[in-house]
C-alpha cells in the first residue's frame, strides 16, 4: 500500500477540523454575513482559497457540520443525565439536562470557547436558524429532554409552552454566550449553570395571565 494513500485521508480530516474551529470563531466574532470562504480558508492555514468550498460546499452545510459536530459532543455528556432522570415529574431535573451538558462542554475547553457565540449568530439569521433546531431535535437525549419537559407542563396551554420553551433557549445560548466573553471572570461556570437553572425553571413554571373576558389579542386586531 502506498504510504501516499494512507496519510491522505488524515490530513483531509485535518484540513476539515482545522476549517470547522476556525469558521465557528470566525463567526462567533463576526457573524455570518461578514466571514468569506476565502478568510476561513486563509486563518486555517490553507493555502487553496477554495479549501472550504471543497470540503463543506455552500456556507450552510458548513454552519450544519459545526453545529453536527458539537452537538454530538454534547449529547455525550447529556446521555447519562437523560438516563438517570428518567420517569422525572420534576421541571427543575429535565431543565438541568437542558442547561449542564452545554455549560460542562464549554466549561471542558482548555482555551476560549465560540460555540453559543456561534449559535447566537446563527440563531439571529431567518435562513439558518432551523438548522440548530433540525440538528438538536435528531439527538436523543434533546428529544427525550423535551418529552420530560413536556409531560411537566402539560398544565399550561401549548402556545404559552412553546413561546417559554422558545424563551429558555434564548436565555440558555444569550447567557452562555456571555460567559465565554469573560472566561475567567466570576462566576464560573458551575455557578452559571445553577443560575441558568433556576432561572429557566422559573420562567417555564411562572404563573400564567388569562387575558381577561372579551379581550384580543394584537394579532386578531383588524386594520
Amino acid at each position: 500500500m502506498n504510504p501516499a494513500n494512507t496519510a491522505r485521508p488524515g490530513r483531509a480530516q485535518e484540513t476539515r477540523q482545522a476549517i470547522l474551529a476556525t469558521a465557528e470563531r470566525l463567526f462567533a466574532q463576526h457573524g455570518l454575513v461578514a466571514v468569506s470562504n476565502r478568510q476561513i480558508s486563509d486563518e486555517a492555514g490553507q493555502g487553496n482559497n477554495t479549501a472550504v468550498g471543497y470540503h463543506f460546499g455552500t456556507k450552510t452545510e458548513l454552519v450544519r457540520a459545526i453545529v453536527h459536530q458539537r452537538t454530538r459532543q454534547i449529547e455525550q455528556l447529556a446521555g447519562p443525565l437523560v438516563a438517570r432522570h428518567a420517569g422525572s415529574t420534576e421541571v427543575r431535573d429535565w431543565v438541568s439536562c437542558l442547561v449542564l451538558p452545554l455549560t460542562d462542554h464549554l466549561a471542558a475547553h482548555d482555551g476560549p470557547s465560540w460555540y453559543a457565540r456561534f449559535c447566537t449568530q446563527v440563531m439571529a439569521d431567518p435562513m439558518l436558524r432551523q438548522v440548530i433546531v433540525d440538528d438538536a431535535l435528531d439527538v436523543g437525549a434533546v428529544r427525550a429532554t423535551a418529552v420530560g419537559l413536556n409531560n411537566c407542563l402539560r398544565e399550561l396551554p401549548p402556545p404559552v409552552r412553546a413561546a417559554r420553551s422558545d424563551m429558555a433557549r434564548h436565555v440558555l445560548l444569550h447567557t452562555c454566550a456571555e460567559r465565554e466573553r469573560a472566561p475567567r471572570a466570576d462566576p464560573g461556570w458551575q455557578q452559571t449553570a445553577t443560575t441558568l437553572v433556576d432561572a429557566i425553571v422559573g420562567l417555564l413554571t411562572a404563573p400564567v395571565t388569562r387575558a381577561p373576558s372579551g379581550h384580543r389579542s394584537e394579532d386578531a386586531v383588524e386594520h
